[in-house]
């Protein structure tokens, strides 16, 4: 079926009808112009999710790899429950780590209230290679509800699907797995990083799960360059 041909996006933007008060001339033309851009962003946005959902079988799960949860060991085929898909985050936490990771902490901390609205289309899961019982310490103290916290127990699964980087220190992962036909294969993975950054950009992937960068990108501001969110900030406002 043809792709349904498009107006401009400089058109729909100059169709939008919204006035900000005491905004000047300059102004609204400029942020015409910055509309723009975001309609053809979000165009670009859905060709890429298109050219996702369209990826050819990945690999198959051949290894029963088994973790350990809250109520005793659960395997990845359990993890799926009785969804078809089950996306699997590997969270930097782990034994060597006096703490864990701020960045991944902010990003969970911000999922753990989708997690009820994910798990309506998908399973989920957050991996570490800590031990269950100090990853439900952390949890009680952050005060997550709902994330679905499981250790690694023998790092094999955070070995094969890219959550331990070079010397064997954490590193964060995101894959997804489908099931169909009793198989299960990997469907996608995060694998933007430093080696495929633009000079002088953080290298931050496509999508960003962070919800923390997308707020920040909204101000005039911006994301700060070599700033990065901590796990406390203390008394302070």
């Amino acid at each position: 079926m043809d792709a349904p041909s498009l107006v401009s996006a400089m058109e729909l933007a100059r169709r939008n009808g919204v006035r900000i008060p005491n905004e000047s001339a300059d102004y609204r033309r400029a942020r015409e112009a910055l509309l723009a851009e975001e309609i053809e962003l979000r165009r670009h946005i859905e060709r890429v999710a298109e050219m996702r959902r369209a990826l050819p079988p990945g690999g198959e799960v051949t290894k029963t790899y088994q973790f350990q949860g809250p109520d005793g060991p659960v395997s990845l085929k359990e993890l799926f429950g009785n969804k078809d898909t089950l996306v699997i985050y590997s969270y930097m936490f782990g034994p060597e780590r006096e703490r864990p990771c701020p960045m991944c902490t902010s990003m969970l901390s911000a999922l753990d209230g989708e997690v009820p609205d994910i798990s309506q289309q998908a399973a989920f899961a957050v991996v570490a290679r800590s031990p269950i019982e100090r990853l439900l310490a952390f949890k009680k103290e952050r005060g997550w509800h709902h994330l679905p916290l499981y250790s690694d127990t023998n790092d094999e699964y955070s070995r094969d699907y890219h959550a331990i980087g070079e010397g064997g220190s954490d590193d964060a992962a995101y894959n997804v797995f489908t099931r169909k036909d009793g198989s299960v294969r990997h469907f996608w993975s995060q694998e933007m990083g430093p080696e495929t950054s633009d000079p002088g950009q953080d290298p931050r992937g496509a999508p960003d799960f962070m919800p923390l960068w997308t707020v920040l990108d909204t101000t005039p501001e911006g994301r700060p360059p070599t700033w990065y969110p901590k796990l406390s900030y203390g008394t302070a406002p």
